[in-house]
């Protein structure tokens, strides 16, 4: 039997990759778990695995090819026993870009997933319709595929996650994200349109990152009913209690951050507030049991959110290593999905680039995003007097679907005790 091997979904949002390189070529006899490929998204470069046996009968995309569409035949598999076609020239669809070299290798996925029922059946399923079928308790052995050689895709779950026939077949949030997608929206007008001259600029072509955050961001500030919530801090205690940290504890290597300590006082404020760490869903506001919080870091081309997990249980120096650790590989592109993807609450800090107010685009399916602004001394009132303190400036995005204003307000009123009194944070 022939059988297509196709362009794999490796995270719940991808739509498209870049193949960056192929590890096999028409004539090769591949095993399970084989790497036959990678596979360039638009946060790493992962090794794509075989899951069938058999014999590479021809290669249907070229190595380099970019922005091929998930679920896409990229190879053509014979199964054992078969005899494969002579070796044919590759040929790329006309649509292809030039080839992209691969970058680094973060993570290894199947090409396509293969599930055993019973034994003499198996049953083949997207490892993104896996997934999905994994975190909605789905069985894949009641489902009809509807790809390629009845292969069971994304699709074939939302609808069987949709169906009230079984309590396991409740939707989660993610799955609900997939189902509830904007609808698309009109092509921008070429710059021509607006009277700037052809040639006088010069045209740098999307990556896959770029054309995701486009994308992301522009449903979220289309579709989230959103409002900013700002407060000023005095952080002359968080300086001094970092400072004395950071010199006490200098020869175990300890060095903390303003932001590693915004990133703990930001979870045990979440906890306080528990109603604030939340998303919305369609079937109702998911309240977690977490704070997971996601730290934006700027990277060649555009940024990506690792997450602190559980941060609300972690001391200020394992938030320091993670972080460091997940910052330095974020930027090598080495991240595995599951170091990025999720979270419950976001953080953006700009303070050392100088910037002393902002307000940030939120990061779906997150109820909030913190935008952290510079420190910087002021001139303030106390106790009916002038004085000069440190002072920085924070704004939440708040989703008013999840977080009001007196819901929001009450979070920032628990971050600043934290933040103004660090002490607090070891309670």
């Amino acid at each position: 039997m022939t059988t297509d091997i196709t362009m794999p979904a490796l995270s719940p949002t991808m739509e498209e990759g870049n193949l960056s390189k192929w590890h096999v070529k028409a004539g090769d006899r591949i095993e399970p778990g084989q790497v036959i490929a990678e596979i360039e998204t638009d946060k790493a470069t992962m090794e794509v695995e075989a899951v069938d046996e058999g014999v590479i009968e021809e290669l249907l995309v070229e190595e380099g090819a970019q922005g091929v569409k998930v679920n896409t035949p990229i190879a053509r598999l014979k199964g054992e026993g078969e005899a494969a076609k002579p070796k044919q020239e590759v040929k790329a669809p006309p649509s292809e870009a030039k080839p992209k070299a691969a970058e680094h290798t973060s993570k290894r996925a199947p090409a396509t997933q293969t599930v055993q029922s019973s034994p003499g059946e198996r049953i083949l399923a997207s490892p993104l319709a896996r997934r999905l079928a994994d975190q909605g308790g789905i069985d894949l052995s009641g489902l009809k595929g509807t790809g390629p050689n009845g292969r069971i895709v994304k699709a074939d779950v939302e609808s069987a996650a949709q169906t009230p026939s079984t309590p396991q077949q409740q939707q989660t949030p993610q799955q609900s994200r997939e189902v509830a997608k904007p609808a698309p929206t009109q092509a921008p007008a070429t710059l021509e349109s607006y009277g700037i001259r052809s040639g006088s600029y010069d045209l740098v072509p999307l990556d896959l990152m770029r054309k995701t955050i486009a994308k992301r961001m522009t449903a979220s500030f289309r579709d989230v009913p959103h409002f900013p919530l700002t407060i000023d801090l005095e952080i002359d205690a968080l300086l001094k209690a970092r400072g004395e940290i950071n010199k006490r504890f200098a020869d175990n290597g300890v060095k903390i951050s303003v932001n590693d300590m915004c990133i703990k006082a930001a979870a045990l404020a979440l906890k306080l507030v528990p109603e604030a760490n939340a998303s919305y869903t369609p079937d109702g506001i998911a309240l977690h049991h977490h704070a997971d919080v996601a730290v934006a870091v700027a990277i060649p081309h555009g940024l990506i959110t690792p997450i602190i997990w559980a941060a609300e249980t972690k001391g200020l120096a394992q938030i320091s290593a993670e972080m460091s650790d997940l910052a330095l590989r974020a930027r090598e592109r080495k991240l595995k999905p599951e170091e990025f993807q999720g979270g419950t609450f976001s953080i953006s800090n700009m303070g050392m680039l100088g910037i002393k107010s902002f307000a940030s685009i939120i990061n779906e399916p997150h109820g909030m995003i913190m935008s952290i602004g510079a420190g910087e001394k002021r001139p303030i009132v106390k106790n009916d007097a002038l004085a000069i303190a440190t002072m920085m400036t924070v704004t939440v995005t708040c989703d008013h679907r999840v977080v009001d204003g007196a819901l929001g307000a009450a979070f920032l009123k628990a971050f600043k005790s934290f933040l103004e009194d660090p002490m607090a944070m070891l309670l």
